[in-house]
């Protein structure tokens, strides 16, 4: 149990309406708001729960209504002041809040039945929220204001949540006023001297704290005596830290449990006996307070660092738990986020020579910022214990690299599949084989070729429906050589979409059609190319950058040869990837830029001349020959179209790839299609999920497609379209007709 002093978020007027209290409620993630008069007073609640029987029962009432006519006025409340065991007995189920009023009705606080959650400034911290980092620069600043303010930018620029510093009051903190040593020991004089020195006064802190203001980022505090307290609440700093020699100090433990401040406990030089009874203070208090693993050496050995140990403090404290780390480098607070810390404090400096041994414990900005970024990955990495899926990388690879139930014979339409009629064979774009004992007995709906797949529709009595679709606009098939007639056997496309293999590049055109089609067609350049190699015109690298061109004028000029077999209005679209991704991680916006120029350069070398070069829409994350890789160009719709008008090329709008990029840059795809539409002359419409989720049926992401379908009519009315569905191909086509199927009524 917490008790929130800060009532604020949690409480609206009475005679506010129904839709200001549902905002608050929204705003506070409580799922409930108090309402008091303009006295302050208690004069009920208003949850979610009473907001929906209240709507069920006058479903046409109106959300300005009066939030006291909608509200639950029996509320329990209990006195303020009360200790925490007796408020634990009014907790059952269902109620998880209790106000807490004073003799005469103000509501004063709110208990909550709650430990796990922490709220420091703008951020809840839960067992489920990415690691709360701090950036400790307690006195590295050496006392210099400007150093405090220049570290505090550079912890923005690291990514870390919150800063964090200390304040003393020297003449209330020692035995011995202001910097006066004589006497102690060596150690004692050399923190005293050492303090004297590089303390900020309240003043210079709180000039510090108002820069850090302008970051919009957290600012905590250790606060080492009462004074500091005091002034760290006067300022309103988020949060209180207890260093670890302090977790014995009762007296300084009840002065900050007192002021309705998260508290973040470090444990280091106590025994568990000791936590244990600083834990019951904290607990009689009602503070909010999450412990911290720490061993107060510097720099603290590796074995005696004892990650091992947030599990036992996580059952002492009933709380959340994190690590104050001195040792030494950055991996250990990554592997205490593995092993479940929610908060992670490291000492942050320019230089680890400075004076003080702080600095030598301490990490550069730069050090900082990979450890943010790794710790940020590690999370990725860690998941949920969700039921296992297949990624979209993944089931790419078990193309390449499973096996299939293939047919050993010609198996008629009517035919019943017996066992001797199929064996196991590699690739995996058919049935799995753990499908056997389903595929054996079943009647075929279909022929299947001596040699070829069996296929997940065969399992179903249901087919999907291959007809002529009807569209306002060209609507094609994407295909290969090898599998274009019988998909085109029994639904009449405006013109097919050939995706090339390198090893396409090297077919006669002439052994492969017999006769001229009276439909259309587009082309895309193969995604690898012998030897590994993936087109990149953005790159610097000569050797690449030519060879780039060169795999790209050779594409060019095959697909100009194929107007040979088609019926050809106008000139024939070429999809191309221009290149620009990166292997480890993204480069910088700024960087951008020439990388575009580069393109540019490449283009202009390309005779394209009966050919109209679409350049296609990118994801963040790709996947490259069989792993995830970075894209950088193409992938924001600003930079996107202004290389479209900057060279003037035509896109093309793969909406699978930009959905996952409007994800990554967090906009709506509305905003990205809005730039990218009137630019484009082809789509790919694909559904996506995420930042990296291509492919995936229409319908089955994050797509509105009724909304998209808009756009479209309204931006693009004539750009022709393929169904671009992942593995949309087998069971002749079963996926690209299903994708058609279900755009006719948006399109």
């Amino acid at each position: 149990m917490i008790i929130e002093r800060n009532i604020t978020p949690y409480i609206v007027f009475s005679e506010d309406p129904v839709l200001t209290a549902l905002q608050k409620i929204s705003a506070n993630g409580q799922r409930i708001i108090f309402l008091v008069n303009e006295s302050g007073i208690l004069q009920g609640s208003l949850s979610d729960g009473d907001f929906r029987r209240w709507l069920i029962a006058n479903p046409a009432a109106s959300l300005e209504t009066s939030a006291q006519d909608v509200a639950n006025r029996a509320v329990r409340t209990a006195p303020f002041g009360a200790e925490p065991a007796e408020l634990q007995n009014h907790f059952a189920k269902g109620i998880n809040h209790l106000p807490l009023i004073d003799e005469r009705g103000h509501l004063m606080a709110i208990a909550m039945d709650e430990q796990n959650v922490l709220r420091i400034g703008r951020t809840e911290i839960t067992e489920d929220s990415p690691a709360f980092i701090i950036a400790e620069i307690g006195n590295n600043h050496q006392g210099d204001v400007d150093l405090a303010k220049r570290l505090v930018d550079l912890a923005v620029e690291t990514g870390a949540d919150a800063v964090k510093f200390q304040l003393r009051d020297m003449d209330a903190l020692y035995r011995q006023k202001g910097s006066t040593s004589a006497g102690e020991d060596l150690g004692v004089q050399y923190t005293l001297d050492l303090l004297s020195r590089f303390s900020l006064t309240v003043d210079q802190m709180y000039e510090v704290f108002d820069h850090v203001k302008q970051h919009d980022m957290d600012i905590l505090c250790t606060p080492w005596d009462g004074p500091s307290v005091q002034a760290l609440v006067d300022y309103g700093v988020q949060g209180l830290k207890v260093a670890s020699a302090d977790l014995t100090n009762h007296e300084l433990l009840r002065d900050m449990a007192s002021r309705s401040l998260p508290m973040l406990v470090s444990t280091g030089m106590s025994r568990e006996e000791e936590i244990r009874e600083s834990v019951n203070l904290l607990r009689s208090a009602g503070a909010s307070y999450a412990l911290l693993q720490c061993q107060s050496t510097y720099p603290a050995p590796f074995k005696d660092v004892n990650l091992a140990y947030m599990d036992r403090l996580a059952e002492i404290g009933q709380c959340l738990v994190g690590y104050s780390g001195h040792e030494r480098g950055y991996h250990v607070p990554i592997a205490a986020v593995a092993r479940g810390a929610k908060i992670i404090e490291k000492h942050f400096t320019v230089d680890k020579t400075l004076e003080g041994n702080d600095h030598t414990v301490s990490l550069l900005p730069e050090e900082f910022k990979a450890m943010v970024a790794q710790i940020r990955e590690v999370e990725e990495a860690i998941g949920t214990a969700a039921p296992r899926e297949v990624s979209t990388g993944e089931l790419m690879n078990r193309v390449n690299l499973a096996k299939s139930l293939v047919a050993t014979r010609t198996i008629a339409k009517g035919e019943v599949v017996t066992e001797d009629d199929v064996e196991v064979k590699s690739p995996g774009r058919g049935l799995q084989p753990n499908y056997l004992p389903q595929l054996l007995g079943r009647t075929m709906a279909r022929e299947v070729q001596a040699g070829t797949f069996f296929f997940e529709g065969d399992l179903k009595d249901d087919l999907v429906t291959r007809r002529d679709f009807k569209f306002d606009r060209p609507w094609g098939l994407p295909v290969r050589y090898h599998d274009y007639k019988p998909l085109i056997e029994e639904a009449k496309p405006d013109f097919l979409e050939f995706h090339f293999s390198y090893k396409d590049l090297e077919v006669n055109i002439d052994e492969v059609f017999d006769r001229k089609l009276d439909m259309s067609f587009t082309t895309h350049l193969p995604d690898l190319f012998a030897g590994d190699f993936l087109v990149d015109l953005a790159s610097r690298n000569q050797e690449v950058w030519e060879r780039s061109i060169a795999e790209v004028q050779r594409t060019i000029d095959i697909t100009r040869d194929l107007t040979r077999y088609f019926t050809v209005d106008d000139d024939p679209v070429m999809v191309v990837t221009m290149g620009g991704f990166t292997k480890d991680g993204h480069i910088a916006p700024a960087a951008r830029a020439d990388k575009y120029e580069r393109i540019g350069e490449a283009l202009e070398k390309l005779d394209t001349s009966g050919v109209r070069i679409a350049a296609q829409t990118l994801p963040p994350y790709p996947w490259l020959m069989g792993g995830q890789q970075y894209h950088n160009l193409f992938l924001d719709p600003k930079d996107t179209a202004e290389f479209s008008d900057t060279y003037n090329t035509a896109l093309c709008l793969d909406i699978s790839h930009t959905v996952l990029a409007a994800n990554f840059l967090k906009i709506p795809l509305s905003e990205a299609v809005e730039l990218l539409a009137p630019r484009s002359i082809h789509l790919h419409l694909v559904d996506g999920i995420g930042v990296d989720g291509e492919g995936v049926q229409v319908g089955e992401g994050d797509v509105d497609w009724a909304a998209l379908g808009k756009q479209l009519r309204e931006l693009t009315p004539h750009s022709s379209f393929i169904p671009e569905i992942w593995q949309g191909h087998v069971n002749n086509g079963e996926g690209f007709f299903t994708a058609l199927d279900r755009l006719e009524k948006w399109l």
